[in-house]
């Protein structure tokens, strides 16, 4: 029986590091906060938030797995707006 559960969380934790990778390559390409071209053009960041909401899903997806984390992703993200004051916002 205890094949069998390590084979189930075995099979739980590959889409937890798709997402995981998804947002790494997100992040190393076209985010503003952390890509080359980012760094670049914006060297002081864009995001208003610390973490960057690249930083903050890739944080919830490993502390409170798929669903929860892009839940909480996602409502970093509707947060973020112009009218936003930002400032520190860790994942708790």
């Amino acid at each position: 029986m205890k094949y069998f559960g390590r084979q189930l969380t075995n099979w739980l934790a590959k889409p937890k590091c798709l997402v995981l990778v998804m947002i790494r390559l997100y992040q190393l390409t076209i985010s503003p906060d952390h890509s080359f071209l980012g760094k670049r053009f914006f060297p002081n960041g864009y995001c208003q938030y610390w973490p960057s909401c690249s930083a903050y899903g890739y944080q919830a997806v490993e502390k409170y797995g798929i669903l929860r984390g892009l839940g909480r992703a996602v409502w970093r993200v509707t947060r973020c707006n112009p009218w936003s004051k930002g400032g520190i916002d860790e994942v708790k």
